[in-house]
């Protein structure tokens, strides 16, 4: 694999001529530079106006490498051949740089570029881009590669120390200016090579054409600043005043995947910060940087993100139920975003709003991130690329792992995860409750590895000692529902009403395009014509959880198991003569000639669903089989003592339109490991819900835990 560095635009506040003359004080080798060990000139050529110099040398460097590879190798240095190209006229030198040894493994060609600057003629900018191919090396091709790339992003840094430490010795040697080239009064003689003379000062010296070996230009015109200008390359100052400090071969994989973006890319190019996280996201793997990059560019075109803010309201609902903002930053000057989670009524806000008015809550709270940590980078004057965020879990209770919101926030998670990297700088949990760690079982992992990194936990009042939340934020900053001095304006949130809540159809009929499917499907329930579910479950121990509201009339929930797998719903009598019956709807699982106790089984208690009320439970299987989810209608004992539809029942629900209930339903199967571990707290769960109402059999394996909340 071919490897590849492409700097970025390193500008010296001195002229080119100045430059030139550091430059050429590091041979024919430099104390600064050990693994220079020498350099011999083997030909010279200058043009006949003196405009050009060519310079043809070879260079011995001493790799730092394993004496063993040395051995193996058969060489104690390597040679490499320099030609400078110094154009006078135009203010510009090429180096190029090729191995000599082990030429036919290995390829090595750097190029190195000193330009005038396109905006400040009295300024000098410099650019190096080089490859490495190892096509063979006596089978330690990645470790000579890795020494490879050390050695030379070693030289790199020092290569800029170099020219400064002779431009400070010219300075103590008093050589401060030196006058540009010009051309001779009449080409060949004594009089033009003496042209530079009269314009040099008593502190400026004349530069020796043979002593330079470089090239000089005078400044570009306008239309040859096209390529060098700031729009289409990053300067080296920039970088470290807006991005922060990177190695050179970070900064190489920045410019590089830039620069194919510009190329390729159709649309609007992310700002280099942004472009910066996906990679720090890969570890600079440029090729998987590309990819996620592109992928996330993809998603933000076809949904509007970059309008996001100018476009999107936010509901009034959100306004007053969602209980987080941005509040100012933190002590390493993050943006702070306090999101009072416990205090949120999730399942209200899912139910209320559906899943894409939160997501876009979500992505317009990060957009609006990537906003604020551009304004601190400003008004701080050094990088800022990420925000902190403060999570108070004041309040959390098993209510909050209703499992269709949880799913909802794994989801949520997912688009965060993919679009928004390394935008967390550090993640405050404040008064983490008990049964924290069972959300954090079920999130975790689906977030980044570098991102739990950035987790800090506090349990109780934990936080108000030393070590905790003082040392991350001020005081003054700290609001004082935490007991700080900030009188926050972070919403209180409350409970959604109800009569908020949209209906299923709406909420199906919802085009979901951040989310795709939509979380809940709805049901109708006749009398006489349950609704029927099967789930088929392989390993016993597995669990049934499921998520139910109840929008209209009375149903009766149950379980039922049975070994053997149901029949096809046999064709509709009904239907055969033009009428439509409820069981064409609702397809009948339980065959009629099914005995209960023989045939199949009842698992749990039958439950008893009043209209308005919202069931969240979960069965732990106790058997491999066939699982029947029923809901029954329900109207009188003398009814709903059987789960068999009757003639009668039948007839009476074609006359009768009031004769049907419908729900709104999730249900979900998870793997005994998966839920394991929050069993414990889903079974007592009770007393984190208004009201309740449990229908509950116990054994040694089979357990089933319901909650109604009114």
């Amino acid at each position: 694999m071919v490897q590849e560095y492409q700097s970025p635009v390193r500008v010296y506040k001195h002229p080119f001529e100045l430059i030139m003359a550091a430059y050429v004080r590091r041979f024919p080798k430099s104390h600064l530079i050990p693994v220079f060990v020498d350099s011999e000139i083997l030909s010279e050529t200058e043009s006949k106006d003196g405009s050009t110099l060519v310079t043809e040398r070879r260079c011995v460097i001493d790799i730092e490498a394993p004496r063993l590879l040395k051995r193996i190798a058969g060489v104690d240095y390597l040679y490499f051949s320099q030609k400078n190209t110094l154009n006078r006229r135009d203010r510009t030198l090429r180096i190029e740089v090729r191995n000599e040894t082990f030429s036919n493994r290995v390829l090595v060609h750097e190029c190195c570029n000193y330009t005038v600057h396109p905006e400040n003629e009295d300024w000098t900018c410099f650019e190096q881009t080089a490859s490495l191919d190892i096509k063979s090396f006596f089978g330690f091709e990645s470790t000579a590669e890795k020494i490879a790339m050390k050695q030379y992003a070693s030289s790199i840094k020092k290569g800029k120390e170099m020219i400064e430490y002779y431009l400070r010795e010219l300075e103590e040697e008093g050589v401060t200016y030196i006058p540009r080239w010009s051309p001779p009064v009449v080409s060949g003689t004594a009089a033009a090579r003496l042209q530079l003379l009269p314009c040099c000062t008593g502190r400026a010296i004349p530069v020796d054409s043979a002593k330079t070996g470089l090239d000089i230009k005078e400044p570009a015109g306008p239309t040859d600043l096209v390529a060098g200008s700031p729009d289409d390359k990053l300067d080296a100052d920039y970088i470290r005043r807006y991005l922060g400090d990177l190695t050179p071969l970070q900064e190489s994989c920045l410019i590089r995947l830039r620069q194919w973006l510009q190329e390729t890319h159709k649309g609007k190019i992310p700002k280099d910060q942004h472009v910066l996280r996906f990679l720090r996201a890969r570890d600079f793997n440029m090729d998987k940087a590309r990819e996620f990059l592109c992928q996330s560019l993809t998603w933000r075109k076809q949904h509007k993100v970059d309008f996001l803010l100018d476009t999107w309201e936010r509901p009034q609902l959100i306004l007053d139920y969602y209980t987080g903002g941005w509040h100012h930053h933190d002590r390493d000057g993050r943006p702070l975003y306090i999101l009072r989670l416990g205090q949120m009524d999730t399942k209200g806000l899912v139910r209320a709003l559906g899943m894409e008015a939160l997501l876009r809550q979500v992505l317009s709270i990060n957009e609006e991130g990537l906003r604020r940590c551009e304004e601190n980078t400003r008004v701080f004057g050094r990088p800022i690329s990420c925000w902190t965020c403060l999570v108070d879990l004041e309040g959390l209770n098993m209510r909050h792992l209703w499992r269709p919101g949880v799913k909802a926030l794994l989801r949520i998670i997912e688009v965060v995860e993919a679009n928004y990297p390394e935008t967390l700088g550090r993640l405050l949990i404040l008064r983490a409750p008990r049964v924290f760690p069972v959300l954090w079982t079920l999130v975790s992992p689906l977030i980044d590895e570098n991102t739990r990194k950035k987790f800090l936990v506090y349990a109780g009042n934990d936080y108000q000692d030393p070590g905790g939340l003082v040392d991350y934020i001020d005081k003054e900053v700290i609001p004082d529902f935490l007991g700080g001095d900030s009188m926050g304006d972070i919403p209180e949130g409350g409970t959604v009403p109800k009569s908020l809540y949209r209906t299923a159809e709406e909420l199906e009929s919802e085009e979901n395009r951040l989310l795709t499917d939509s979380i809940y499907k709805s049901a109708s329930i006749f009398k006489g014509a349950p609704y029927e579910m099967l789930i088929e479950i392989t390993e016993a121990s597995s669990v049934i959880t499921w998520d139910f509201d109840v929008s209209k009339g009375d149903v009766i929930f149950n379980i039922y198991h049975s070994k053997r797998a149901p029949q096809p719903p046999k064709k509709d009598t009904l239907g055969a003569h033009g009428l439509t019956s409820p069981g064409a709807v609702n397809a009948q699982l339980i065959d009629r000639s099914w005995v209960l106790g023989q045939d199949y089984s009842m698992v749990e208690k039958a439950l008893t669903c009043r209209e308005g009320e919202s069931v969240q439970g979960s069965h732990v299987t106790r058997w491999p089989g066939f699982y029947i989810l029923q809901w029954r209608f329900h109207s009188s004992p003398a009814c709903s003592a059987s789960s068999l539809p009757r003639v009668d029942d039948v007839l009476a629900s074609l006359q009768v339109s009031s004769h049907k209930c419908k729900i709104m339903y999730y249900t979900e199967v998870l793997g005994s490991h998966d839920f394991r571990g929050s069993m414990t707290s889903l079974e007592s769960s009770h007393s984190g819900f208004s009201q309740l109402s449990a229908a509950t059999t116990s054994s040694s394996q089979s357990h089933a835990s319901s909650t109604v909340s009114r």
